[in-house]
Parts: C-alpha cells; sequence; structure tokens
C-alpha cells in the first residue's frame, strides 16, 4: 500500500484515478477546491477507509507524507479555464511549486499531468514529445498552454537541481462519463445537444482533427507512467487514430438515434487545426497503448449523459 495524493481528485480525469487507486489498494488523499471538480464525482468513496477528502486549493501550501502526487489541479476546458485566466495560471504554476515542494520535503515521485495544449497549433503532424511547439502567448488560451508549458519547465528544474523525482505525461483530448455538462468539450458538447434534440454546433467547417481517448486508457497509461523507474518523460499519453469533427458530430447523431441537425459556426480562434498523438515512447518505455475504440467509448459515454439529464 502506497499513501498518494491526487490533486484535482474530485474531476473527471482525477475521480477515475482515485477509483483506480482504491481497487489496488492504495490509501488516497483527494485534494480539490471544487472549481471544476464535485463532490458527485467521489460521493461513492467517501466512506471508504483508505479514501480522504480535502477541499483545498493547490495554490496554498500543502503537506503530508506521502509516497506519490499525482498533480492533477487545474482546470481543462477552455470554457472553464478563461473563466478566470489568472487564476488558470496561478494554479498550473504556483500548484506545481507546493507539490514539488511538497516532494521535495517528502522524497515523494511527483506526476504532472500536462496537455497536448503545450504543442499549441501544431506545424508538424503527428506531434512527437521532441516537438517543442507553436503556442501565441498572448492569446485568451496562453493561460492554459503557457501554465502547462511553465509547470513542465518547473518539473525539470527540481529534478535536474533537487534530485526531485518527476514524471511527466501529456494527455490527449480525452472523454467518458463524468464529465462536466457545462465543460464546453467537443464529446460532451455533441452528446448532450444530440440527447436534447438540438442542433450539434461545428465550429468551422468540421475538418479540424483530434485523437480521442477513453478515459480507462488514460488512467491505465497514467499508473504505467507512474510505475517505471528512471524515465521522466515527458510522454504523449493519447489516442492515435485521429477523426475530423465533422465525422464525430455524425457519429454522435447515429449512435444516440437523435434528429438533430449538423450546423457550423465560425471557427475559433487559435484552435489547433490538427491534434494526434504520436505514442511511439509511450509504447517502447510504457508497453502501453489505448485499448478502447471510439465508438465504444461512445457508447458509455452516451449512457451516462442519458442517466443525468
Amino acid at each position: 500500500m502506497k499513501r498518494i495524493l491526487v490533486t484535482g481528485g474530485a474531476g473527471f480525469v482525477g475521480s477515475h484515478l482515485c477509483d483506480r487507486l482504491i481497487q489496488d489498494g492504495h490509501a488516497v488523499i483527494c485534494l480539490d477546491n471544487l472549481f471544476t471538480g464535485s463532490r458527485t464525482n467521489i460521493e461513492h468513496l467517501l466512506a471508504h477507509p483508505n479514501f480522504s477528502f480535502i477541499e483545498r486549493d493547490v495554490q496554498l501550501p500543502f503537506f503530508a507524507q506521502v509516497d506519490w502526487i499525482f498533480n492533477l489541479a487545474c482546470p481543462a476546458s477552455p470554457v472553464h479555464y478563461q473563466e478566470d485566466p489568472v487564476e488558470t495560471v496561478r494554479t498550473s504554476v504556483l500548484g506545481m511549486i507546493n507539490m514539488l515542494e511538497l516532494a521535495k520535503s517528502t522524497g515523494a515521485r511527483v506526476l504532472q499531468a500536462s496537455t497536448s495544449e503545450v504543442y499549441g497549433d501544431p506545424l508538424c503532424h503527428p506531434q512527437d514529445e521532441t516537438y517543442w511547439g507553436n503556442v501565441n502567448p498572448i492569446s485568451r488560451r496562453a493561460c492554459y498552454d503557457e501554465g502547462k508549458r511553465c509547470a513542465e519547465t518547473l518539473c525539470f528544474d527540481y529534478h535536474r537541481e533537487y534530485g526531485v523525482d518527476v514524471k511527466i505525461i501529456r494527455i490527449f483530448n480525452t472523454y467518458g462519463p463524468r464529465m462536466a455538462k457545462d465543460d464546453g468539450r467537443v464529446v460532451s458538447n455533441f452528446i448532450l445537444q444530440a440527447l436534447r434534440g438540438e442542433d450539434l454546433t461545428v465550429y468551422g467547417d468540421g475538418s479540424y482533427t483530434r485523437s480521442f481517448q477513453f478515459i480507462d486508457d488514460l488512467i491505465e497509461g497514467m499508473m504505467r507512467m507512474m510505475e517505471a523507474d528512471g524515465f521522466t518523460g515527458p510522454v504523449n499519453i493519447g489516442n492515435p487514430h485521429e477523426f475530423t469533427i465533422g465525422e464525430l458530430a455524425t457519429l454522435v447523431v447515429e449512435m444516440t438515434g437523435s434528429t438533430s441537425k449538423i450546423v457550423h459556426l465560425p471557427p475559433v480562434e487559435h484552435d489547433p487545426k490538427q491534434r494526434k498523438a504520436d505514442i511511439a515512447l509511450a509504447k517502447e518505455k510504457l508497453s502501453w497503448e489505448p485499448r478502447i475504440p471510439l465508438r465504444e467509448g461512445l457508447l458509455k459515454t452516451i449512457v451516462y449523459f442519458r442517466k443525468i439529464l
């Protein structure tokens, strides 16, 4: 049994990670300020003897004797991270510093949940970990993109200067049950619009691409990365099967049996035109690749959203 801290543990990804850690027999401290996380996501864990929840902001220094730290605390959808961009940067940077200081003082291993957004609107395709990115540092998205890039910098500086045991994963588009209804991400948007009989809104001509990863595959990749000795990353964790936004919209309408129409709106400024994970490094170092195809994962996600509507 390990004693493990999960910041952002009441969020979409964090709550699934807490489930996995408890299932594997670990003791989990879930720390979340509930800005985008929800008690509902962890309600089933609250009575478990190995689980504890602390409502607290990661921007505040925190101490607990732990073996592992998963740092997931940060709004991850444009709707939420642009709501208060200064707080988004503070969460990424101050939160990372606080978790690295905790790891430094306790000898814990710390995993930073970074993002494919560090690649910005990429000039190479697909994106591998050697690509430095194409990010506009003064755009509305920069609070998230640059905050995550700075967090990666901090990880490597603490690793080089103080010997902190760090791990960095770059997460590509992930979906599944417990996504927030108001997070503005394309999968949840389309499913909710289809279930409500509303028009599916596609920004641009539908030719932009994404690679969609089901939550269970991400959690498996996170666990393998945390357990891997002698490998800091960064490493891409995503599904390399690329789909256009137009294809996704058509598939959601079909799978929900909806009569919704697909309508096109002007493209969002600085929205990446292509996103596809190169996972050769994850295959080599972690023996990991996603297992759940899009149609199977969408079915599970549609079932979830039907229940909560």
